[in-house]
C-alpha cells in the first residue's frame, strides 16, 4: 500500500507542477497566443491552406520528382508555409510555443538528473541548439551528434 500512496503523491505533485507552469508568465503567454491564433480568421485560413497543400504534397511525394505536378505542388506548399509562418499571430504563437517547450525540457532535465545522471532527458530541439553537440552523452543518438556517448 505504501508504494501506491507514493505514486498518488508523485502524481499530485506533478499536477501541481503543471498548474504552476500554466499560471507562469511563459504558460500564460502561450495560452494567450494560442487563443489569438485560434480566433484570428486570417491565420486560420492560412493554416488551413497550408494543411491541405501539405496533405496533397504527401500524396505527390510518394512518386517523388516523377509525379507530373511535383514541382508545382512543392513550390505552392513551401509558399503557403512561408506565408503562414510570416503571419504575425502565427509567428507569435510559434515563439511562445518554443519558449514553453524549452522550459519544459529544462524542467524535465532537472527532474531526471535529480534521480540519476544516467536518466535520458530531452536535450532541446537540435535545430535551435547552438552548441556543437550535447556534451552529456545522454542525447540518445549513440554519439552520432558528436557527444561522448
Amino acid at each position: 500500500m505504501l508504494a501506491t500512496m507514493e505514486i498518488v503523491d508523485i502524481l499530485q505533485q506533478a499536477d501541481g507542477l503543471a498548474e504552476t507552469i500554466l499560471h507562469s508568465d511563459i504558460g500564460e503567454n502561450y495560452l494567450l497566443s494560442l487563443y489569438k491564433v485560434k480566433s484570428d480568421k486570417e491565420a486560420q485560413r492560412k493554416i488551413s491552406k497550408f494543411t491541405s497543400l501539405k496533405d496533397l504534397f504527401e500524396d505527390v511525394q510518394r512518386f517523388g520528382k516523377y509525379h507530373p505536378d511535383y514541382k508545382r505542388i512543392n513550390l505552392e506548399t513551401r509558399e503557403a508555409k512561408r506565408d503562414m509562418d510570416m503571419h504575425p499571430t502565427v509567428a507569435e504563437f510559434k515563439m511562445a510555443e518554443t519558449e514553453l517547450q524549452s522550459t519544459l525540457d529544462e524542467i524535465s532535465g532537472l527532474i531526471g538528473h535529480a534521480v540519476s545522471e544516467q536518466v535520458k532527458t530531452p536535450a532541446g530541439n537540435p535545430f535551435f541548439v547552438s552548441s556543437g553537440g550535447c556534451s552529456s552523452g545522454s542525447c540518445g543518438t549513440g554519439g552520432s551528434c558528436g557527444c561522448s556517448a
